[in-house]
């Protein structure tokens, strides 16, 4: 992370410093042209309102009169020098010892013979005579020079009888631009250096609940899931922990799930063992008589051994995504069903209390089980003739379908227990449940992400058991 931060940063110091320096050094180019452009529109401007010698007081008609008047008069900038020729022949500068010797007036400028010396200055000077043009020098002492060439020709003659040369230094501006460049330069090397403290101690900050992550990953077996990462600050890896944390609570929760379940499982299923183990070795086999009924005997045991392994199964799957086929379902005819289905069950008196008049998308086979579990549980804690109902009721918070009877009803305190695996209330005489079957209810509503409860009725009379669905409502009902 340090290393990706500090390299885009560099990238982007030093794109900004080559767009910087592209930037000025085109206006220094831009700037010289329009120095150049200026000196000669002054030229053309200059000739063109019909000068008068100072020495003769007569108009100019001679163009190297023209440009020994115009240097005379032309101040040209500090690193600017102006350069008349005559045919071939230099007659006057802006350099004034070369102006004396030429005997004319010029301004000062700091360049001088050692520059009009210069073979390349003198090789550009000559190809533009008499033609015009500009010429870069790039490889001089001082630097870039611009050299310009404007030939200057007599009215109504095709003849250049006089040249201006203007010479431009672009030096100075260089200079200044490298020494802005160095500066900025040392600017961002030391900047650099900050944004490497700074990242290499926020990376440090950030990584370190991920070496934690790792150490306590490590550390975690299948008998120790309680460890929990410290949560810290309000970011990302802070979400990435509270995510993790919230992983270990539910492997935690589905271990000792898992385990207290094998737990019960065995308990529950040691008994009939033991019967069939007692059984066989004390059966005498010799005697027909209590071999029948030995027999007898283990086959209602591995029946009821067969009922606890079906019914361990189906809560095994109940977690399985592929536990559940929902499809659109009326819920006032699939409550009819489930009265008539139900009255099979036993002799009591079977009432409806409500039809609720919804389409709603559920799996109606496992609601089916899960009522007709309910109305079977209503059956044992009631005699024959006592009434059990059901009933169903649909709203904009959901399904409700309940089963209610009148039997001695659930303690308060056994509310929640009896939804547990193998969990237990006060039991008849002769029930041979093993207390899976509100947990198998249970499942059923949980897997639909709803609930079961056990609620109390009006009359206060036994108990009624409610399933609480979210019953997504259908927009249409499919043709039959």
């Amino acid at each position: 992370m340090t290393a990706v931060i500090l390299l885009l940063t560099a990238l982007a110091m030093a794109g900004a410093g080559v767009t910087v320096y592209t930037l000025e050094s085109d206006r220094i180019d831009a700037g010289v042209a329009h120095q150049i452009d200026q000196e000669i529109a002054e030229l053309r401007e200059f000739q063109g309102n019909d000068p008068v010698d100072p020495q003769t007081l007569r108009p100019i008609r001679d163009p190297n009169v023209l440009l020994r008047v115009f240097l005379t008069r032309n101040v040209p900038d500090d690193d600017e020098m102006l350069i008349w020729y005559a045919g071939e022949r230099l007659r006057g500068t802006s350099d004034p010892g070369r102006a004396e010797r030429a005997g004319d007036l010029a301004t000062r400028n700091r360049y001088g013979d050692e520059f009009l010396a210069l073979p390349a200055y003198q090789e550009a000077v000559s190809a533009m005579l008499g033609s015009g043009g500009t010429t870069e020098l790039d490889d001089t002492p001082y630097g870039e020079v611009w050299v310009t060439s404007v030939p200057v020709q007599r009215e109504g003659s095709e003849r250049v009888e006089g040249t201006l040369v203007i010479v431009n230094f672009l030096l100075d501006e260089h200079v200044e631009l490298n020494s802005t460049l160095r500066t900025y330069t040392i600017v961002s090397v030391l900047a650099l250096g900050l944004v490497l403290l700074i990242a290499a101690w926020q990376s440090g900050r950030l990584l370190a609940p991920l070496r934690t992550l790792q150490q306590t990953t490590t550390e975690i077996t299948e008998t120790d899931l309680a460890r929990r990462l410290p949560e810290r600050g309000n970011d990302d890896i802070t979400a990435l922990t509270r995510t993790f944390n919230d992983m270990l609570s539910r492997l935690e929760l589905a271990f000792v799930g898992q385990r207290q379940f094998l737990d019960d499982a065995g308990h529950e299923l040691k008994t009939p063992l033991t019967i069939l183990q007692g059984h066989l070795e004390l059966m005498d086999v010799d005697d027909p008589r209590e071999v029948a009924e030995t027999r007898q005997l283990l086959l209602d045991e591995i029946d009821r051994m067969s009922r606890l392994v079906g019914d361990l199964i189906l809560l095994a799957k109940s977690d399985r995504p592929d536990f559940l086929t929902t499809a659109p379902v009326s819920l006032e005819r699939m409550t009819h069903t489930l009265l008539s289905k139900a009255r099979g069950l036993a002799d009591r008196a079977w009432v409806l209390d409500a039809a609720g008049e919804a389409v709603v998308s559920l799996d109606e086979q496992r609601v089916t089980q899960a009522v007709l579990q309910l109305a079977d549980n209503a059956v044992k804690h009631t005699d024959d003739g006592d009434e059990v109902a059901i009933g169903s009721a649909a709203d904009e918070r959901g399904v409700r379908i309940w089963v209610r009877d009148t039997g001695p009803g659930v303690p308060a305190s056994d509310r929640q227990h009896v939804f547990e695996r193998f969990g237990r209330s006060v039991v008849r005489p002769g029930d041979e449940g093993f207390g899976l079957g509100l947990s198998i209810v249970r499942a059923i509503a949980e897997a639909h992400r709803g609930g079961v409860a056990i609620e109390d009725p009006a009359d206060g009379r036994g108990a009624v058991f409610v399933i609480t669905l979210p019953g997504e409502r259908e927009s249409s009902w499919p043709a039959s």
